[in-house]
């Protein structure tokens, strides 16, 4: 049986779907981008920034269902320019220091919002 994981702590939707699913052990997210939870406007910055942020949205997403970014086994990324993958890969390895997940990243062309980056994930417990 299916239960959808709602936080406060990260952006609201923007469409028909839900922050996060769980299903037995695992949680499936959808993707997140640079959206300030508070604001729900997506940052203008540079890829380290919109990095960061869509990271910190998994997170709080995570949170919610009593998770962390330890529990995450796999993600993809979407950038809009493959050439941000190395400034993508820098900041992405901070917040995976120990164990990283599974990872497939692709460049998507244009994303929701004109985001730089978006990233989606499953998490284990």
């Amino acid at each position: 049986m299916k239960e959808v994981v709602v936080s406060k702590d990260a952006p609201a939707p923007i469409g028909p779907y839900s922050q996060g699913v769980r299903v037995g052990n695992l949680l499936f997210l959808s993707g997140q981008a640079a959206i300030d939870p508070k604001t729900n406007q997506l940052s203008t910055g540079p890829i380290e920034e919109q990095t960061a942020m869509a990271l910190d949205n998994l997170k709080a997403v995570l949170a919610a269902n009593h998770m962390t970014m330890a529990d995450v086994v796999s993600t993809t990324v979407y950038l809009k320019d493959i050439n941000d993958f190395g400034k993508m890969n820098a900041v992405y390895a901070k917040f995976f220091q120990d164990k990283p997940p599974a990872r497939a990243t692709i460049q998507a062309g244009r994303l929701p919002r004109d985001a730089l980056i978006q990233i989606s994930a499953i998490a284990a417990r």
